[in-house]
């Protein structure tokens, strides 16, 4: 699995979504650690996206997150970490949070899987854009499906930070894994995750939603649940005031826990 690093410090592991790359984490989250030192950034592009190949024996979400777990001594060894994961990578944090509750200082997700998985069962608001730039009414479609903010600076944030990853993705690698797409073991079965969490989630996001997160609160008893208008589903490009200012938050929080 390749990864991209950053920084020194406590490792601070940072997990993309269902197709983008690390180049989606390291654009939100660089921004956020550069006037804050002490932290080395993980970014790894999980199989089958970016960089990272998806051999055939990676065939469900169980193999994806056994694949991260094999490299964390690799990356990690035996240090405490931090944990941000977005989308899908922040359902992949969770299980991480779950499994390594002693080594997990902290857990931000950013617009995640909610209790329902499948797509089909989730509770979604229908997709709107609240604030249009009409210059760019003829923009690429991934960018205008999505954009609940459609002005110049987000479409240059989406196609720097995220249509590289969805232009290299493995589409045949991502159907196969997509067929066994939950976990076969949730990721809050185990004992509730007590240290510091952030929960963000988008008001407009028409792909995970926030209604389905909000049942995840009784796992995290130190959980802050957010949810921002105005924001989809690329809520840090949409709303990045508001993602810096909560994030710099729960990093404080683990701070004062550590």
């Amino acid at each position: 699995m390749e990864l991209t690093t950053r920084g020194t410090g406590t490792p601070v592991l940072a997990i993309h979504g269902w197709t983008p790359d690390h180049r989606l984490m390291l654009g939100c989250l660089e921004p956020l650690f550069a006037g804050r030192p002490g932290y080395r950034r993980l970014y790894p592009d999980l199989p089958g996206m970016g960089r990272s190949p998806a051999p055939p024996g990676i065939d469900s979400t169980d193999d994806v997150l056994a694949a991260l777990e094999s490299h964390l001594d690799e990356w990690i060894g035996d240090e405490p970490y931090l944990v941000v994961g977005e989308s899908y990578g922040g359902y992949l944090a969770r299980a991480l949070a779950n499994r390594h509750q002693h080594r997990v200082l902290g857990l931000a997700l950013l617009c995640p899987i909610g209790t329902a998985v499948k797509h089909a069962e989730r509770t979604l608001p229908a997709h709107v854009t609240l604030r249009a730039d009409p210059a760019l009414a003829d923009a690429d479609p991934g960018f205008l499906e999505m954009a609940v903010v459609r002005t110049p600076e987000t479409l240059r944030r989406f196609q720097t930070e995220i249509q590289p990853g969805l232009d290299t993705a493995n589409a045949t690698a991502l159907a196969r894994i997509g067929a066994r797409y939950a976990l076969s073991t949730p990721p809050e079965s185990g004992l509730p995750y007590a240290r510091p969490t952030l929960i963000l989630t988008g008001r407009q996001d028409s792909a995970t939603g926030y209604a389905d997160q909000y049942a995840l609160l009784p796992h995290y008893p130190r959980a802050t649940y957010a949810v921002l208008d105005v924001a989809g589903h690329n809520l840090q490009i949409e709303q990045p005031a508001l993602f810096e200012a909560l994030m710099h938050e729960w990093l404080d929080r683990v701070a004062e826990s550590s």
